[in-house]
């Protein structure tokens, strides 16, 4: 084999022992998934995956779970429950809210979709319909309680995973209404106050809002039932000891939805909840994300040799500096740190001027575009008055769009292939890598623009400000991706150290931006990455900030909400 397309093949490689061992533990003892799709109001189309267990059919029908995600999430975040629910027997319908993953905009519309995915689940013959359960993490909560509303008797229990009920979200809860209902919610949860009106989420308990859905005048007892399984009312709170996005990769939030169901409905394939094979799936499909990773740089690799994109290769690298000095260490803080002081005010004002529309249809990709393009201005200004060694730059912009639309036309073809044939995505956790629908995509070709932008000013002034003679391949990378995200993974070191300290964020009126932050340190590794790969081959900059542009482009708009209908 060629040595240029060796790092091309092993990136394949990984990729398909990834999605094997996902797609194996994701179908474990003969679970079978279905991509699905079905109407909901006014006729949108919303999207689902179907678990139907071994055995499982119209003569011999199972008990059926309603299982959603959260807010700016998709169906694969549930897929830890989704699995363990299909391994005791139970039809899981994981559906994507209403502007949300492939389901139609806008999102928050028709009770986020939930309705139509109770309707649904219900519609199937192989779903016993007098035991079917609801389960939804965060806004998914909201989704299954609008579910809930719409259809009072149609659903016998329920588990709200990081949820609550009221607060002009759904309905107020009563002790007669939601059905049955388990109330998972974490003690570092960051959304206490807006959730429970209680300071963190140890003290639900003691919610005024929790007290009157359970019908208690003191304070609730964790693990303590309340009401009456038989007739409806049973409560029941539980407390992990984890984030509220980590309930998704606990054993003890998914361990509890898994007690609750067993408890009140009926059928099923009785398993001890600890006995759980999810983290396997995430480990197969954080395989497949490192995989693509490295594809990406080996398919730059391989394309550089073709005729077409010769004449981009490594032309001699200037640097910065011989050495690091007092002014590299200032510089190289002041590139990780900016960011990190800028996102939450950037962030605020990107919401405050760009709004929704038909053109900008998703509030949280506006709002990280302009965090970014503001970034990227400033990185220029800061090497207008901390100057290094003047750096030249090789820029042949027709061969390096060329090669960067060939390189992320491979990198996307290997996510295409592996939902067809694997049904899954790239990802751990929440950080997840997937294929666009027609519409992201056309929403993906505007938020193009500004995301191009940034890259194109920021990687110009990292390898302008910061490249040293001499460093090691490991050392230059390193520096690169501390630079990029650095000042991210600190912040939010003290955040969660504080959080789990206090049980308080440093920020405690920003934790949806917190969480959002999280990705930008997944994110912003591989861009360093990609930056550093192609930049040591090429002394150009402009082919990796392409290819940058485009993929941070495609993974932020695939993976946000879209509020706004596009047509």
């Amino acid at each position: 084999m060629k040595q240029q397309w060796r790092t091309f093949m092993l990136g394949w490689a990984i990729i398909l022992i990834g999605s094997l061992i996902a797609h194996l533990v994701q179908t474990s003892g003969g679970i079978t998934i279905k991509d699905v799709r079905f109407n909901g109001a006014d006729g949108n189309t919303i999207s689902a995956y179907l678990y139907i267990p071994p055995g499982v059919n119209a003569q011999s029908p199972a008990p059926g779970i309603l299982a959603v995600h959260g807010y700016i999430n998709s169906r694969e975040v549930q897929s830890g429950f989704a699995i363990e629910f299909a391994r005791r027997g139970y039809v899981v319908l994981a559906m994507d809210q209403a502007g949300h993953g492939y389901s139609d905009a806008p999102a928050f519309a028709a009770g986020f979709g939930g309705p139509a995915g109770l309707s649904y689940l219900r519609s199937l013959d192989i779903v016993d319909t007098d035991n079917i359960g609801l389960e939804g993490h965060s806004m998914g909560g909201w989704t299954v309680l609008a579910a809930a509303a719409a259809y009072p008797d149609d659903y016998k229990s329920m588990v709200l995973e990081g949820s609550s009920v009221g607060g002009g979200r759904s309905a107020p809860g009563t002790t007669q209404w939601p059905r049955n209902v388990a109330v998972v919610f974490s003690q570092f949860d960051e959304f206490a106050a807006s959730m429970w009106q209680v300071p963190k989420g140890s003290e639900v308990g003691n919610s005024e809002n929790l007290k009157t859905l359970f019908g208690s005048s003191s304070a609730v007892n964790e693990g303590q039932l309340y009401g009456d399984i038989a007739a409806g009312t049973a409560r029941i709170w539980q407390s992990p000891p984890v984030t509220h996005p980590g309930d998704h990769i606990s054993h003890a939030a998914i361990g509890h939805a898994i007690e609750w169901f067993q408890r009140t409905l009926d059928g099923g394939t009785p398993l001890p909840a600890d006995n759980q094979i999810w983290l396997g799936k995430e480990i197969g499909t954080l395989l497949g994300l490192i995989g693509f990773v490295v594809l990406t740089c080996g398919s730059f690799k391989a394309l550089l040799t073709m005729p077409a994109f010769a004449s981009l290769q490594k032309q001699p690298v200037q640097f910065a500096y011989e050495q690091r000095s007092k002014r590299w260490w200032l510089v190289l803080a002041i590139s990780a740190l900016i960011p990190v002081i800028s996102f939450y005010p950037f962030m605020s004002w990107g919401a405050q001027l760009l709004g929704v529309s038909a053109l900008l249809p998703q509030s949280i990709s506006s709002q990280v575009a302009f965090w970014g393009v503001m970034n990227g201005i400033i990185f220029m200004l800061i090497g207008k008055v901390i100057k290094a060694q003047e750096v030249t730059f090789s820029t042949q912009l027709w061969p390096s769009i060329g090669l960067s639309l060939a390189v992320i036309a491979i990198s996307y073809t290997s996510v295409v292939l592996a939902d067809f044939f694997f049904q899954i995505d790239f990802r751990f956790w929440f950080v997840g890598i997937k294929a666009m629908n027609l519409m992201q995509f056309q929403i993906m070709l505007v938020y193009l623009l500004p995301f191009t932008a940034f890259f194109l000013l920021a990687l110009r002034a990292l390898h302008a400000g910061l490249s040293v003679r001499g460093d090691s391949t490991a050392r230059y990378f390193a520096s690169n991706v501390a630079a990029l995200m650095g000042g991210f993974l600190l912040f939010l070191v003290a955040q969660y150290a504080s959080l789990f300290l206090s049980g308080f964020l440093l920020t405690p009126n920003e934790p949806l931006n917190t969480i959002v932050m999280i990705q930008f340190v997944p994110l912003l590794t591989i861009v360093g990455i990609f930056t550093s790969y192609t930049y040591s081959r090429t002394a150009s900059y402009v082919p990796g900030a392409l290819i940058c542009g485009l993929f941070v482009s495609w993974y932020v708009v695939a993976g946000q909400a879209t509020q706004f209908p596009v047509n």
